[in-house]
């Protein structure tokens, strides 16, 4: 593979200058407010730092794939992105399913089956390159469900993430089709509202170690 090797993939971008994209570019600086902001109220606990790093990470990542628009900035783009969504499902099936570090591992890993099951389902839907996103707001529902009587508030605040994560994936898939009639197209969007999701989901995190806390004092 070139890794050099340019991308044109978004709406907003005319040319492959670094500027290319401004507003695609910019609006990653709201990945790295989430993360700031949710950085005091996630330092309680390791997970939470954790996940704080890897959102600030994704912002930088997409960042350079939205200027550099290459092969490698593209990896750079989506791996601190899988990082957030198998350290997510790691903390979510040990700390709030009780399951053994180990046996959340196994259930960590048995996403990759999942997406390889339900992505061809979205493909054949008509989602697109999104089709690879949509597992991700289908399994949090999951959550949620499952959640429901054993942490209603945990289950809720799941609920909230998936519903804003689906409107994001939304504003993805139209950034191609409104683009002749909105040339700025709406991959901004994604951004914006994937910050806020990734940001509310730390603090549903956060806020469930501390009710577990208050639990056993």
């Amino acid at each position: 593979m070139d890794w050099t090797q340019q991308i044109d993939g978004y709406c907003e971008r005319v040319d492959f200058s670094f500027w290319a994209e401004p507003v695609n570019a910019l609006t990653n600086a709201a990945f790295l407010i989430a993360a700031l902001y949710v950085w005091p109220r996630a330092k309680a606990t390791p997970m939470g730092r954790a996940l704080a790093v890897i959102l600030f990470v994704i912002g930088l990542g997409s960042f350079a794939f939205h200027t550099f628009a290459t092969q490698w900035a593209s990896l750079a783009d989506v791996l601190p992105i899988v990082a957030f969504i198998l350290a997510y499902i790691f903390a979510a099936h040990r700390d709030y399913f009780g399951l053994s570090s180990l046996r959340a591992v196994f259930a960590t890993v048995l996403f990759f089956p999942f997406a390889a099951v339900t992505i061809p389902v979205f493909v054949a839907l008509g989602m697109g390159s999104s089709s690879a996103y949509a597992p991700v707001p289908l399994l949090i529902f999951i959550y949620a469900y499952l959640l429901r009587r054993r942490a209603p508030a945990t289950a809720r605040g799941l609920a909230v993430g998936a519903v804003i994560l689906c409107g994001s994936i939304a504003l993805r898939m139209a950034d191609a089709p409104v683009c002749d009639g909105f040339p700025l197209g709406t991959h901004f969007a994604w951004h914006i509202l994937n910050a806020l999701m990734l940001g509310h989901m730390i603090r549903v995190y956060g806020a469930h170690m501390l009710e577990g806390r208050r639990a056993t004092r």
